[in-house]
């Protein structure tokens, strides 16, 4: 004789393992991509015969396609390393970033490259171009792109108030930043989104104050 107190048992565990299987499921759906990135190096000789090199080491990206659970929402997490060497001892500061572009090209090389072409980084902010803020939430349509800032340091100015800054001043000859699991987050993109580091070092000689950019390789953020 079957007994159907035993039978609705055996029945609600199975359909509670089906319910477990599919939870287990989505999770594995909505996993995040580790990338790694190959970072770079640039030197360049300025008009004064200082010569200055600098490296993007230990990059890499932990992407999660839709931290807000739909096609517009983007989260990662990016890590890096910015070293500078300058000859003769010099200083200058170091302003580590990444550009993330919607539906649009920032795959262009060199100092000037891709989306950034027209923008200048003779300053703290970058005017022109696409500009730069300090913090990585974005809201961004199709064909926009914008940059911002990885440092934002909270120092005293000259009259005791508080400011903030992009950079990491360093002098003697070197100088490095390093971050880890900054927060990219992108709102409203419902195409492809993309993202790449740059740092970018003003240098100053006893005759010179110049800038040199170096960008990393673009990443898709889903």
């Amino acid at each position: 004789m079957i007994n159907r107190k035993n039978l609705a048992k055996v029945a609600g565990a199975g359909a509670a393992a089906t319910i477990a299987l599919g939870l287990l499921s989505t999770g594995a759906a909505q996993a995040d991509t580790f990338v790694p990135l190959p970072g770079g190096e640039i030197s360049k000789t300025l008009s004064d015969g200082t010569v200055v090199t600098i490296r993007l080491v230990g990059e890499s990206a932990n992407i999660n396609p839709s931290m807000g659970a739909t096609p517009l929402h983007r989260n990662v997490w990016v890590s890096g390393s910015a070293q500078v060497d300058v000859s003769d001892d010099a200083g200058g500061k170091i302003f580590p970033g990444y550009t993330v572009g919607c539906q649009v090209n920032i795959a262009g090389g060199g100092v000037s490259g891709g989306v950034e072409g027209t923008a200048d980084w003779s300053g703290e902010t970058v005017t022109g171009g696409v500009g730069a803020n300090s913090g990585g939430n974005l809201s961004l349509g199709p064909g926009q792109s914008q940059s911002f800032y990885v440092l934002d340091q909270e120092v005293a100015d000259d009259f005791g108030n508080e400011s903030h800054k992009k950079r990491n001043r360093f002098k003697g000859g070197s100088g490095s930043v390093t971050w880890a699991d900054e927060t990219i987050g992108l709102n409203g993109c419902g195409g492809y989104a993309q993202a790449r580091a740059f740092v970018s070092v003003e240098v100053e000689t006893d005759s010179v104050i110049t800038w040199v950019t170096l960008w990393g390789r673009p990443f898709s953020l889903g």
